[in-house]
């Protein structure tokens, strides 16, 4: 591949977050958090960034804060659901390069992003996404850490919120373990095709709408993130750990 690849960056924002209500408007220095991602995203070099909401609350803030937001349909069971509603908007062909970004990803570097719309141009890649090293155990132990083991070609074998690989002799090197970072990077042909498939049962157990692919036989590209990715907010403990990274 030669030149910086044509992306289009979509960020999925809903109001009503179970865990943490209305954190997509929670205050990060001085930023709406939706906004504070979706400036990050601007600054990767995407052709375009989206932010996909089902509530005009959230409109209004990105529109307050410069960035294009767009209302999607409330009944969408998952954000990539309301990515699929905008790409179909803006047509893109079917080899087209999308990112989708979680709203709740504050911290996510533009690099990071930048560097996953690479992998996802390389002609074998159709859909793709980014993990890091897990340091503590309290993190490989915490089930909103959602931990992946890869094969030798960059692909996933599995995704839990328990541990994996299960260290029965950690002092072997190089098994991880690793947490997965919360970005995708679709082609529109693989993202119409995830959608299109039923929820599976591995992602009912886990609430991880990512084993769906896996569990139908569809690849998933996975690679080490070129830089560190603090975690996203689910919590208030979180969202009070992204503020003191920030600052205005």
């Amino acid at each position: 591949m030669t030149g910086a690849p044509k992306f289009s960056v979509v960020i999925p924002a809903r109001y009503g977050s179970t865990r943490l209500p209305a954190k997509a408007l929670a205050d990060i220095a001085g930023l709406p958090m939706v906004c504070r991602v979706a400036k990050a995203a601007e600054a990767s070099g995407a052709a375009r960034v989206i932010v996909a909401s089902d509530d005009a609350r959230i409109l209004d803030a990105c529109e307050a804060h410069g960035v294009t937001a767009e209302l999607t349909a409330k009944t969408h069971p998952s954000g990539s659901d309301r990515v699929l509603e905008v790409v179909q908007r803006l047509e893109l062909a079917p080899d087209a390069l999308v990112i989708n970004l979680q709203g709740d990803e504050p911290s996510m570097p533009s690099s990071a992003i930048r560097f996953l719309a690479e992998r996802l141009a390389e002609p074998e890649v159709s859909v793709a996404t980014l993990m890091q090293r897990i340091d503590t155990n309290a993190e490989f132990d915490n089930p909103n850490v959602v931990k992946v083991v890869v094969n030798n070609r960059h692909e996933a074998i599995y995704f839990s919120r328990s541990r994996i690989p299960y260290p029965r002799n950690p002092s072997l090197p190089g098994l991880g373990p690793w947490r997965h970072v919360g970005i995708y990077g679709f082609r529109v042909a693989a993202l119409e095709d995830f959608v299109a498939l039923p929820p599976s049962d591995l992602e009912r157990s886990e609430a991880l709408e990512q084993l769906r692919l896996l569990e139908n036989g569809r690849s998933l590209h996975v690679y080490e993130t070129p830089d560190p990715i603090p975690p996203g907010v689910d919590t208030p403990e979180d969202l009070k750990a992204a503020r003191e990274r920030q600052t205005p």
